[in-house]
């Protein structure tokens, strides 16, 4: 299976505080498949370190007050035209991000209040009918055991 995953995800340096969310679930789970990294952000022209960003009243904004929907959505286009020359069937996204928030999103008061929603390029991945999940969520995804029977983590 081809599987695309947020880049930081995978321990590249590309979060906006120039660090990376390296999650070993998610490089367990994506072992043996196929792996398209992508960071929409830096795709988009954004650099590392950057100044965080919410989604504000549905536009991109980061926290000094600047627009930068332009550079997350020109990103997403890019992230996603990826994925489709790739003929990726699944994405695993960094939780909560502007860009891959899948199920929730920060509220754009910079509070670390969170909402349900999606980030932009979750949401572009989504009306394309590309399956995606929260790598926050890998860990209760169904195992199999050793007879073969499914199980809850």
């Amino acid at each position: 299976m081809k599987i695309l995953v947020s880049a930081c995800l995978l321990g590249e340096n590309c979060k906006y505080s120039g660090g990376n969310n390296y999650n070993q679930a998610v490089c367990d789970f994506a072992r043996g498949h196929q792996v398209v990294p992508v960071c929409p952000e830096v795709l988009g022209g954004l650099p590392t370190p950057r100044c965080p960003a919410e989604i504000v009243q549905g536009v991109v904004t980061n926290k000094e007050g600047i627009n930068v929907d332009r550079e997350f959505r020109a990103g997403a286009a890019k992230a996603l035209a990826i994925a489709k020359e790739n003929g990726v069937e699944l994405a695993i996204l960094q939780s909560r991000s502007p860009s891959c928030g899948v199920k929730e999103i920060y509220d754009g008061t910079f509070s670390g209040t969170k909402i349900p929603g999606q980030g932009v390029f979750a949401k572009m991945l989504m009306d394309e009918g590309i399956r995606v999940l929260d790598a926050g969520e890998l860990p209760k995804i169904i195992l199999k055991n050793e007879d073969g029977k499914c199980q809850s983590d």
